[in-house]
């Protein structure tokens, strides 16, 4: 997963997927879903984000990543 800013436009866009997007569709106003050809969710782009989030600061809870020795 990675998050990309894009102060130009106010988005933020959430990549969870590397299949390239093939379908998008608004699901609520300023939030825009991409969808790969197989129907799965590849991303999430949410337009004036610094207007509806606290991009201060990330936090992450509980996600399991591997802890290398």
């Amino acid at each position: 997963m990675k998050l990309h800013y894009y102060p130009e436009t106010d988005s933020l866009y959430i990549d969870l997927s590397t299949s390239p997007s093939s379908d998008s569709k608004e699901i609520s106003e300023g939030l825009v879903a991409d969808y790969d050809d197989q129907g799965r969710i590849v991303g999430l782009d949410i337009q004036h984000a610094s207007k509806s989030l606290d991009l201060s600061k990330i936090e992450t809870e509980h996600l399991p990543l591997p802890i290398s020795a």
